[in-house]
């Protein structure tokens, strides 16, 4: 059975696997502990696995995290979707539907979104809490990147233990890629280009992994230029270049925009 058919079914037989998952995070290593003074807010209700609606009316996307998506415009919920919401609307309700909240250095997303770092009663961050348990993927996106290293333990923690997501490896090839959206992806390095556009990273295939000119100082510059001929797992929004009018000769179909050093990891 592939990954997506074993996904789906997990996530239809959520009864099962949830339990299972929760049960092993009351285990885990307690990840990103609050600090010692931050803001109490009223939860009105859950979006999704990283989207709250707060009772002063701001929406609030948690940093750090990407859950899986729930179906929209009559697409169907993407495999853990419903437990991931599930499992948020059970941490906030175990503080009473009431969080601390930490803004990001960035305020606000370009959906107008609050950025914010979520932490239960018992000051654990929400969305280590998550990661810890599978039902997320572990995102960095400059500047809200202060607990991105401790994140990445607790995902770390769930990808070792294979709990939800990680139950079988998501991590695609570039061939594998169908359409636009959130990817791990993982291949080989044919070229490490560098122009005024930043550096370009191609990847056998059709998938080029680009650093922006204002995140170019925050990469190691020995690391990138090693990259060349080596495998490497990239995570981050894939864009589909062929929806922009066609695409010129010998250039990548997908494009991969890099927003963390984090984003980005030789492997074996």
């Amino acid at each position: 059975m592939g990954f997506c058919q074993l996904l789906k079914k997990a996530s239809l037989a959520g009864a099962f696997f949830v339990p299972a998952i929760w049960v092993a995070a009351v285990q885990a290593e307690v990840f990103c502990p609050a600090p010692t003074v931050l803001a109490r807010v009223d939860v009105q209700r859950v979006v999704d696995g990283d989207t709250v609606r707060l009772k002063d009316g701001r929406s609030v996307r948690m940093i750090g995290i990407n859950a899986p998506e729930t179906g929209k415009k009559g697409r169907a919920d993407e495999p853990f979707a419903v437990a991931a919401r599930q499992r948020l609307q059970a941490l906030v309700a175990a503080s009473g539907g009431r969080v601390g909240l930490v803004p990001g250095r960035e305020r606000k997303d370009h959906y107008g979104r609050t950025l914010a770092h979520l932490y239960g009663a018992d000051g654990e961050n929400l969305e280590a809490q998550l990661l810890a348990e599978g039902l997320g993927f572990q995102v960095g996106v400059a500047p809200n990147v202060d607990l991105a290293t401790c994140q990445q333990a607790a995902e770390n923690s769930a990808r070792n233990a294979r709990l939800g997501l990680w139950r079988l490896s998501p991590v695609q090839s570039v061939a594998q890629l169908k359409r636009s959206g959130f990817a791990v992806v993982s291949g080989r390095v044919s070229q490490v280009k560098r122009n005024r556009g930043g550096i370009w990273i191609e990847m056998q295939g059709s998938l080029v992994l680009r650093v922006s000119p204002a995140l170019v100082s925050q990469f190691d510059a020995a690391t990138l230029n090693g990259l060349q001929g080596g495998t490497v797992e990239a995570r981050g929004w894939v864009q589909d270049r062929s929806r922009r009018g066609g695409l010129k000769k010998g250039q990548a179909r997908w494009l991969l925009p890099l927003t963390d050093p984090g984003m980005l990891k030789s492997t074996p």
